[in-house]
């Protein structure tokens, strides 16, 4: 692949997002409302996701764009001794479910990243909240995957990809951010 078919189609699947802006707004304003509730934001994915889940982490308790108080947020991708643990004494596809057994508690919110929507430690994280009264947002591809039963919001990158689905979902991410900030510092609703 060249650079400018690359470019091609990033831009392309940037311009299909315009067909999603209804859930990626709605799905902004359960995140901002989950934090004014004083529910915390809790965050899952594997490889590149992991890294999405540790990045949208660090903007909501440290800051996106504005000077602010912190907000709760976890990504419960980061801690080696509690997941090596976890997937040595049970299994890898618990790492993410006991976490949210553990620390997740009714109003708390999950924000489960997989690009092919199939990844067993996130569907089992997604299972998990549901038991707990915790709503769970699905950031996937364009093919959903098992995932998507499992959510209530299910977000779907217009890309098939892996590459192209995770520019979009730091994209999103970055402007989840945006919103919520905006949203509870300004009180403008998301949109």
């Amino acid at each position: 692949m060249t650079f400018h078919q690359a470019l091609n189609d990033h831009l392309s699947c940037f311009r299909d997002l315009a067909d999603i802006s209804s859930s990626i707004i709605s799905a902004a304003n359960l995140l901002a409302a989950t934090l004014q509730k004083g529910g915390k934001i809790l965050i899952c994915g594997n490889g590149g996701s992991a890294s999405d889940s540790q990045h949208f982490a660090a903007e909501i308790v440290g800051r996106f764009a504005m000077e602010r108080d912190p907000w709760p947020a976890i990504a419960i991708t980061t801690d080696t001794s509690i997941i090596t643990a976890i997937a040595n004494d049970y299994t890898f596809d618990d790492i993410f479910a006991r976490q949210i057994d553990g620390i997740g508690a009714p109003g708390d919110i999950l924000i489960a990243l997989s690009t092919s929507g199939n990844s067993e430690n996130v569907i089992k994280a997604a299972v998990t909240a549901g038991e707990k009264k915790i709503q769970v947002i699905a950031l996937m591809g364009k093919h959903a995957g098992k995932l998507a039963s499992f959510a209530d919001t299910v977000i779907q990158a217009p890309a098939a990809q892996t590459p192209r689905i995770q520019e979009i979902h730091a994209f999103i991410l970055h402007c989840w951010a945006e919103m919520v900030e905006d949203a509870l510092i300004n009180r403008k609703e998301p949109s």
